[in-house]
């Protein structure tokens, strides 16, 4: 299932996109082959959400970026604002992953939350766990490279459209999905690490459940 999907992103998100846009710029010009290139991962994505069958923040995140994205596309307008557009928006996702951490929300340890409420685990009791030193210092870090996962490719998609103007748009293809995929394997390896720490520190899980039974009995 897992090369299935490799195979699925790199067909929807990398090999449609180019293939549309070298094909289709000719007849219908740069911006119009942009919005089109991008039609099969729209649809593509709106599927996987709909698979996932529950609306969390992870779902969420995936939804509003969506639209933002495709919105962004559709305002821009010429083909060499949507480069530059595109660049805006990485530029802001890094800058909201930064709050997020500033707040001490990061936004994987809500993701977190999301994969093990869906294995069956407690929300309530798995947040109070993640909260604990070791484990947030990790989502943290996570969250951390989701911001300069962003922020350098606001960068590199930044000095791609200088260099080569609207021939940037494939390069920036390309170069979007390697980071996803770098961003994925950074991710499962966190979350690995992670439930590595959790099984190897059950009084980490033993003082979480007392400080719960403590606050149920206050409560009463």
């Amino acid at each position: 299932m897992k090369r299935n999907f490799v195979l699925l992103d790199l067909l929807i998100y990398v090999a449609l996109p180019l293939f549309v846009w070298n094909i289709m710029r000719d007849y219908i010009g740069d911006y119009y082959a942009m919005l089109l290139s991008s039609v099969p991962g729209i649809i593509y994505t709106v599927y996987r959400f709909i698979e996932m069958k529950k609306v969390n923040t992870f779902g969420l995140f995936i939804l509003v970026t969506l639209i933002v994205g495709t919105l962004i596309d559709v305002l821009a307008g010429s083909s060499i604002q949507l480069l530059w557009n595109n660049v805006y928006y990485a530029a802001a996702l890094s800058l909201f992953f930064f709050i997020t951490m500033l707040l001490r929300k990061p936004i994987s340890l809500f993701f977190g939350l999301d994969f093990a409420e869906l294995q069956g685990y407690d929300r309530t009791f798995s947040k109070r766990l993640y909260y604990k030193k070791p484990l947030f210092r990790i989502f943290q870090l996570i969250t951390l490279c989701f911001a300069l996962r962003s922020g350098i490719l606001a960068i590199v998609k930044a000095w791609l459209i200088l260099e080569y103007g609207v021939e940037a748009f494939d390069k920036g293809i390309i170069l979007r999905q390697a980071f996803s995929w770098i961003m994925t394997g950074i991710t499962v390896a966190g979350f690995i690490y992670i439930g590595k720490i959790i099984q190897d520190s059950p009084q980490l899980v033993k003082e979480v459940q007392i400080e719960l039974d403590e606050e149920e009995r206050k409560s009463v």
